[in-house]
């Protein structure tokens, strides 16, 4: 185990390689942003009868304006979703055959390995067996990604029912809207518990990442960070040679600020998020 480090990527010996783009990063912190405030302006509508919901309302400037910054977010979470399969399409066109961006090592398209690798986790959580070695992507973070296509189907199929009421009630039934609305929130409520909860432990809250992993704000992590976390995708590449094209420098002082600030602000929010809803739920 390589030296523990406050950022998880930076364990291990100050030899950083890239790992996500900068287009990657950009569209992860949109998700953050406009995710966070999609919840903190959608909530109070959900748990209207707890105490802190008016509080919450307060705070996103009343209820016009927790309006105006929920549906700025949801134009926000189109936009970073349409760029990324832009991007996809662009490589195509780049000449990167389809087979290779969507079943690829590289690709985040849960394949076979992943559902040996789940069973794996199992067996190693009971001791059975050796720890899965995970290459790029692993089946974590391939199911937080097919996450975000489900949320921007169901929840913002359904938020654009309710954003034009009077243009979609020209071909659809009454009864839609009601359908539209549950959906809206049981889906929206279980998205957020997910990130909230299994997403945050599994990128910040587990021991070897803990207290937090800002690999994706950096772009880049130490080669032992590589080793330990995509074994697979680093030997793949020292095999062809690639490791020292992707040598990066330190991040800057400015850049480690912000990414700490944004990283911890976006966790403790969320760990806020849960204990007004489980107050709620439960009071």
């Amino acid at each position: 185990m390589a030296q523990r480090a406050l950022n998880a990527s930076d364990r291990g010996e100050p030899r950083y390689l890239w790992r996500f783009t900068p287009l990657q990063r950009t569209l992860h912190a949109l998700v953050i942003v406009s995710f966070i405030l999609l919840v903190l302006t959608g909530l109070p509508l959900r748990f209207a009868y707890a105490p802190w919901a008016r509080v919450l309302v307060r705070a996103m400037g009343g209820l016009q304006a927790a309006g105006l910054i929920h549906r700025f977010c949801a134009l926000i979470t189109f936009g970073y979703f349409l760029t990324h399969l832009a991007s996809l399409v662009y490589r195509r066109l780049r000449g990167t055959p389809w087979k290779r961006i969507l079943w690829g090592p590289d690709s985040m398209t849960p394949q076979p390995k992943d559902l040996r690798d789940l069973i794996g986790m199992f067996k190693w959580f009971l001791g059975r067996g050796p720890r899965p070695r995970f290459d790029r992507y692993s089946y974590m973070e391939k199911f937080d990604y097919l996450g975000v296509f489900w949320g921007v189907a169901i929840i913002g199929t359904s938020g654009l029912l309710l954003w034009f009421p009077e243009f979609f009630a020209r071909f659809l039934p009454g009864w839609a809207f009601n359908v539209a609305t549950i959906i809206h929130g049981d889906e929206a409520l279980l998205a957020m518990s997910f990130i909230f909860t299994i997403h945050f432990f599994n990128v910040h809250l587990r021991p070897e990442k803990f207290p937090i992993d800002l690999v994706i704000f950096t772009g880049r992590a130490t080669a032992d960070y590589m080793k330990e976390e995509h074994p697979l995708e680093y030997e793949r590449r020292q095999e062809a040679g690639a490791i020292e094209g992707l040598a990066a420098p330190p991040v800057s002082r400015a850049a480690y600020l912000w990414s700490m600030v944004l990283g911890f602000i976006s966790l403790g929010l969320g760990i806020l998020v849960i204990a007004l809803v489980l107050w709620a739920v439960f009071h």
